[in-house]
């Protein structure tokens, strides 16, 4: 398999491979994700919530969140951020709902505990303040104040306790963190996931494109990619999950459809494998690189250099 990768811009071009590995990715994005999100209306909402969200403009951002999960209800950043616009609404019912969505689909984003635990107070729920809390405490005992995350968890720390300590002086962050508002963050953290991709760093690749999912949600490439790692990993319940999330937002992603079906082949579902090269074929009118990869998994069993 290749990776086809047109000319990154020139900050980030040196970051991709000139020779790629032979089981590298062939149906990913062609650019960066601030780059083609434009044709992607979830991704652009998502950007464009954020810009609302940073303009104080709560009601608008509120919309533009809806409008992602509707095509990824469970997408975690996107529930945070959600939450956020809900706080600057001072709808707290709401807030607590995508944040609690959001810890539950990703308890290591310390930002939405830290909300969650201070909108509990705010609700007068001090147990479930207490037991967020617990958590983020248990994160800190774990980390032992070496972890990428320590400050922010130690930040959360404080913020949960000082709520719970003074219950009518607790407010709710409405600005996102810095980690979520950097196109060009995002796109390094994408670039980079590629490369580590094509060294086989298939966990340290997860961790690049998780970032780059913060500044730009769930934009196909990435859940195609992320798919990706995982399955290599063997993870293929995960993979799943995210080829089906790409193609949810995406329906047409000829990436994702190729990795689905080379999954399914792996897991001999040959029937399946057929379904996504049928599929395939039907967006590729003049023919694609991608149905022609799952033609020839499907040829050879899941061995298509044979």
């Amino acid at each position: 398999m290749r990776l086809h990768l047109a000319a990154f811009l020139a900050c980030t071009i040196a970051a991709v491979p000139t020779h790629l590995a032979a089981d590298s990715p062939s149906g990913g994005g062609n650019t960066p994700p601030s780059m083609s999100s434009q044709d992607f209306d979830a991704a652009a909402e998502y950007r464009k919530g954020i810009d609302l969200l940073k303009a104080k403009n709560y009601a608008d951002a509120k919309k533009s969140f809806a409008k992602v999960l509707g095509a990824a209800p469970t997408d975690p950043s996107a529930n945070f951020l959600a939450g956020l616009a809900d706080a600057g609404l001072n709808d707290l019912k709401s807030a607590v709902k995508h944040y609690e969505r959001a810890v539950r689909a990703n308890d290591k984003l310390i930002p939405a505990q830290q909300e969650l635990g201070v909108a509990y107070v705010k609700t007068g729920d001090m147990q479930k303040a207490q037991a967020t809390l617990a958590k983020l405490q248990k994160m800190n005992d774990e980390c032992k104040g070496t972890c990428k995350d320590a400050a922010d968890i130690k930040a959360a720390i404080d913020a949960v306790q000082a709520a719970i300590g003074q219950p009518s002086h607790a407010e709710l962050t409405t600005d996102p963190p810095l980690l979520f508002a950097s196109a060009k963050a995002g796109d390094a953290a994408y670039v980079r996931a590629v490369s580590l991709i094509n060294e086989h760093r298939y966990q340290d690749a997860i961790a690049a494109l998780q970032r780059a999912k913060t500044s730009f949600g769930a934009h196909p490439d990435i859940l195609t990619y992320l798919g990706f790692a995982n399955r290599k990993l063997g993870r293929y319940d995960v993979a799943i999950s995210y080829y089906r999330q790409a193609l949810a937002v995406a329906p047409n992603h000829k990436g994702a459809t190729e990795y689905y079906g080379e999954l399914l082949v792996e897991r001999g579902d040959m029937a399946g494998a057929k379904h996504m090269l049928a599929k395939l074929d039907a967006i590729c009118t003049f023919g694609c690189a991608e149905a022609e990869d799952l033609r020839r998994w499907i040829a050879h069993k899941g061995d298509p250099a044979s």
